[in-house]
């Protein structure tokens, strides 16, 4: 996808430097384009991940049950609470942000944390 939205937005010509395409896209309206509609598609592609893994692999640990069960168990679930999901996922990114900004020490704690807080959402939200 990112090669689509590179050629139609700047042609088929490879950029000539990585100092001529940084500035390219940090100063041009193409540039602001591939940047608009980059983090549009990998928003997309990060929350069909999300919605597909959130809850199939506790749902997977807990209870016998099939792949194709659980992941869309695991789709139901983050389409029936959107919104507390969306915000859920926020709060997963920036978690492991801070934890990998800390030279990731700090995802030492954190992933700990979000584990535990992901298996009582699990808990909470699916029942089977």
């Amino acid at each position: 996808m990112a090669q689509f939205i590179y050629v139609g937005l700047f042609g088929e010509d490879p950029p000539v430097s990585l100092a001529a395409f940084a500035s390219e896209v940090t100063t041009t309206r193409r540039g602001g384009a591939l940047i608009f509609y980059g983090f549009g598609v990998g928003a997309v592609f990060a929350f069909a991940a999300f919605a597909i893994s959130v809850f199939s692999f506790p749902l997977l640990l807990d209870k016998p049950t099939t792949l194709i069960t659980a992941v869309s168990t695991s789709i139901r679930a983050v389409t029936s609470n959107f919104v507390v999901m969306l915000i859920w996922g926020v709060i997963v990114v920036a978690l492991l942000a801070v934890g990998a900004g800390l030279l990731l020490i700090g995802l030492a704690a954190v992933l700990p944390i979000l584990g535990h807080a992901t298996w009582h959402l699990y808990r909470k939200v699916v029942e089977i």
